[in-house]
């Protein structure tokens, strides 16, 4: 590999862009990486369903979007073809039509360590590894309903981000000396110390005098975003919003062109995502991981409204669990939700405590930790030569 020194350790990450939770959790882990170990490790982060599976494998994150907009066909998917049983069948059928392609993919990316971040980067790519073979971590993306294909006993290491994960862990036969639980990667932006709110709020052109609710759809403005926001607008609370609709600009243009009642800001994708969280005081959004534990690190009470049935059901029972929100998936339901939150600060201020207990702003770096050091990183050894390889190296002031 071009241009790296001779002491270094590589390590490929394994993603799949089905769903974005696999490649943020991928970078936010690189990201401590290299703010820790600078240019004594590269790193380098790998779509290898979209370049090594066979086809039409290969055509999974292409399909992934279309899949998702049947979530309740997705929802029995799941469900039928969970079990540690029937994942081993489905894995045992198709390991002699894709062992080839993780034989070349090792040979085109040679590595000290394997993190994988997505369920199917697991047992296969483990079996088809010649030994002796570089260590082995499993990074879990999902938080707590997490499917079979995510564990494989002969991985080094199982990151897991919550006791319910290491629950099904355990389950499908991980040894728990492998397990940690640590939470979810999430990008350092997403980590830091909350600042003052009244700032923000100026830099954002907020109001400072009214509690803003920050309604989120995901990267692509996914669920009933616009009927949610017409539904608070409508009830007239005492409130401002601030609107995300993501890459989904046909939504941003029906909502910037209505007249709307309260205060209303409307944003397509952004990329301050984290300084409208420690501004905002109330997030309305789906049930995705990610956002979830970037507004827990926020200690941002949250209103969920919408899930992906299957791996996404154990973030309602989570949160809500835990206290740390609401599940309310009409938008009735989240005006009363709302309103009980600005009716009952009590009961507001017990959801942002708890918001901030549960929160794991430090789950990036867990794989520095000394006492994982030994088994995670291995000394550098020889290794042949592959492609050049692409390289990625107190809560607010209240008005």
């Amino acid at each position: 590999m071009a241009n790296q020194p001779t002491n270094s350790k590589h390590i490929l990450f394994l993603f799949s862009d089905t769903g974005g939770g696999h490649r943020s959790a991928a970078e936010a882990i690189i990201e401590a990486l290299q703010l820790e170990y600078g240019s004594r490790i590269t790193t380098e982060l790998l779509d290898f369903i979209k370049t090594y599976a066979p086809p039409p494998l290969n055509q999974a994150p292409a399909w992934y979007p279309y899949m998702v907009r049947v979530p309740d066909l997705w929802g029995v998917n799941y469900q039928l073809s969970d079990g540690w049983r029937r994942t081993r069948a489905v894995l045992n059928i198709a390991y002699p039509y894709t062992y080839r392609s993780i034989k070349r993919m090792f040979q085109d990316h040679p590595s000290d360590l394997i993190v994988s971040v997505h369920p199917l980067g697991t047992s296969q790519v483990l079996r088809a590894m010649s030994k002796p073979r570089p260590l082995f971590v499993t990074v879990v993306t999902d938080l707590v309903t997490t499917h079979a294909f995510w564990y494989e006993p002969d991985a080094d290491l199982c990151i897991v981000p919550t006791e319910g994960a290491k629950r099904r862990a355990v389950k499908y036969r991980v040894p728990e000396s492998k397990i940690r639980v640590v939470g979810l990667p999430v990008a350092d932006r997403f980590c830091q110390p909350v600042q003052d709110s009244r700032a923000l709020r100026q830099a954002l052109g907020w109001p400072e005098d009214l509690p803003m609710t920050l309604l989120v759809g995901g990267g692509d403005g996914m669920g009933p975003l616009g009927k949610t926001a017409e539904a608070i607008a409508a009830a007239r609370l005492p409130l401002g919003m601030a609107i995300v609709t993501g890459r989904n600009a046909k939504l941003k243009e029906s909502l910037e062109a209505r007249k709307w009642p309260v205060f209303t800001k409307v944003y397509g994708f952004v990329r301050n995502m984290p300084d409208m969280m420690q501004a905002a005081d109330i997030l309305v959004t789906k049930a995705g991981p990610g956002t979830i534990c970037e507004a827990l690190n926020a200690g941002l009470p949250m209103i969920l409204y919408s899930r992906l049935p299957g791996q996404e059901d154990g973030n309602i029972s989570y949160v809500v669990q835990e206290g740390a929100g609401i599940w309310a998936p009409e938008p009735d339901q989240i005006v009363t939700a709302v309103r009980t939150w600005l009716e009952k600060p009590e009961q507001y201020a017990q959801a942002e405590a708890n918001c901030r207990r549960i929160a794991r702003p430090h789950a990036a770096r867990h794989p520095l930790r000394r006492e994982d050091a030994r088994s995670a990183y291995p000394a550098a050894r020889p290794r042949g030569r592959g492609r050049d390889a692409a390289r990625s190296g107190d809560r607010r002031a209240r008005s």
